[in-house]
């Protein structure tokens, strides 16, 4: 394994695709999937469990976080929800060396990258206003919706 290479061809992101801190959730997650299959039957509902769904959290947390972009506040409380699932995963890939599920060089692979990931989010928490705020008026939006329905009376 090596670190996981990204390059983005886009000057600003479309979507929460097009992040880099997402690409690399997105391969860590299946990197992490890949790696519990092969650890023992018994740990299934514990430890396998866990590490997947706190691998998988982050990117889901990143998507939500884009989606609220609009405020500030809550792009920043996804994100660092991202982050503690990005803390809490390398907890668990220590759990599985400390049990002999994985080598060191792995384990150490892995603390590498949630580091970097890590890295990634703190990144974009810092730089929260350049993600977030009212869209431009070049941004297509969609119209108002129409919340209240006008009643007619029918004098008939």
């Amino acid at each position: 394994m090596s670190e996981v290479p990204y390059q983005s061809t886009l000057s600003h992101a479309q979507g929460f695709v097009d992040l880099l801190a997402y690409q690399v959730a997105l391969q860590m997650q299946q990197e992490v999937f890949e790696l519990s299959r092969s650890f023992p039957r018994e740990e299934m509902y514990s430890l396998t469990d866990q590490v997947r769904r706190s691998s998988r959290s982050i990117g889901a947390q990143i998507a939500e976080a884009w989606a609220k972009r609009r405020y500030e506040a809550h792009f920043i409380s996804k994100l660092t929800d991202a982050g503690s699932e990005c803390f809490e995963t390398p907890h668990w890939i220590e759990t599985a060396r400390r049990c002999h599920y994985l080598t060191d060089e792995k384990a150490a692979y892995f603390t590498a990258q949630y580091d970097r990931l890590g890295r990634l989010l703190a990144g974009m928490i810092a730089k929260a206003s350049a993600f977030c705020g009212k869209p431009s008026p070049r941004q297509i939006r969609e119209t108002s919706a129409e919340y209240f329905i006008q009643r007619t009376t029918n004098n008939e």
